[in-house]
């Protein structure tokens, strides 16, 4: 076996092995349950109220610093163009351009207020890079003197190391309330995207954090959909959208994420990455669904406006976004 091969046996074997939490190893009861507290997926939000959804998990403490930027690379995964810069003081960020970012920007505080693990995004109207070339992707979306605008900024040097991705279906959680209210979040805002190469294991500490790193399809269509521009971030998508599908004495169905559209074959891989999805939304215990509704519930009107203002919604976009999730959430509390 090559180098090369070796090590990517030995880096997918690592992942595994923490995918599932390593109580395999583990001998006795005690061993394995202080296995499983190693892995995190959810945390009490505790005082709700007092979070700040404007600026999110990050604060205002770890907003980008202001002045110049100046370009690093161009990152050529996922479908919405990326680069990354370093700030005034030093800190690296990852740049997304495209309808992802003020939806990504809303949908991490929707979901750090939940008490879900995300990354810190900020939205940024308008962004001055030094040094930028011409890019592979998103270059019709850079204006003169390297000039970017609406894009997300996602902060990329933290304490905590990423060291792999979790599966939806094998992944230390099933079954927990906790794993089931991620579920209906997504649901929620209509985060259609959840193939598992967007989740992502993070290392801190003692402490394997799980969370879904790319919140970008949300607030669009239950599904991936043509035209693409409404799929994500699209206030008519999202108003127009199904929420609860099915009910019974003991479960309830939602629409997200549903089948992408037939007609996006032309693109058969990043249509087969999706297909058959919708599981995920599908006979989630009634009791789990109402209790993300009652987290969801103690947000006031101000914190969950503050979440779209802070993606640079306008304020008829912001009341609108907000009446919809608002009625979600009510929908959730009368199962």
């Amino acid at each position: 076996m090559s180098g090369t091969k070796m090590h990517r046996f030995a880096v997918l074997a690592a992942v595994g092995v923490i995918g599932l939490c390593p109580w395999g190893l583990a001998s006795t009861k005690r061993e394995r349950e202080a296995a499983v507290q190693k892995c995190v997926l959810w945390q009490n939000p505790g005082d709700i109220a007092s979070r700040d959804l404007y600026y999110g998990s990050g604060g205002r403490r770890d907003a980008p610093a202001e002045g110049k930027f100046t370009f690093l690379k161009e990152d050529l995964e996922g479908s919405n163009p990326k680069f990354d810069v370093r700030d005034a003081d030093g800190v690296k960020w990852k740049v997304k351009l495209g309808n992802e970012a003020r939806a990504e920007t809303a949908a991490s505080r929707i979901v750090w207020a939940a008490g879900y693990f995300v990354t810190e995004d900020y939205f940024v109207p308008e962004l001055h890079v030094e040094g930028m070339p011409k890019l592979h992707r998103g270059e019709q979306l850079v204006g003169p003197g390297g000039t970017v605008y609406n894009v997300r900024l996602k902060r990329e040097e933290k304490e905590e190391k990423k060291i792999g991705i979790w599966s939806w279906r094998a992944d230390p959680f099933s079954g927990t309330r906790e794993w089931n209210g991620l579920r209906v979040l997504m649901a929620v805002i209509n985060n259609w995207d959840l193939k598992d190469k967007n989740n992502t294991i993070y290392q801190d500490g003692p402490r394997l954090i799980y969370l879904i790193s790319d919140l970008g399809a949300s607030f669009g269509t239950n599904g991936r959909a043509l035209p693409l521009r409404k799929d994500k971030g699209d206030l008519g998508s999202y108003e127009r959208s199904r929420f609860i599908v099915k009910t019974s004495p003991e479960s309830v169905s939602f629409a997200t994420p549903a089948r992408p559209q037939w007609m996006l074959l032309c693109s058969p891989k990043a249509y087969f990455a999706r297909l058959h999805l919708e599981w995920i939304g599908r006979d989630i215990p009634l009791d789990d669904a109402r209790w993300m509704g009652q987290i969801l519930s103690r947000l006031s009107q101000r914190q969950i406006g503050d979440a779209f203002r802070a993606a640079g919604y306008s304020p008829q976009e912001t009341a609108a976004f907000s009446q919809v999730l608002q009625s979600r959430i009510a929908a959730l509390m009368n199962l």
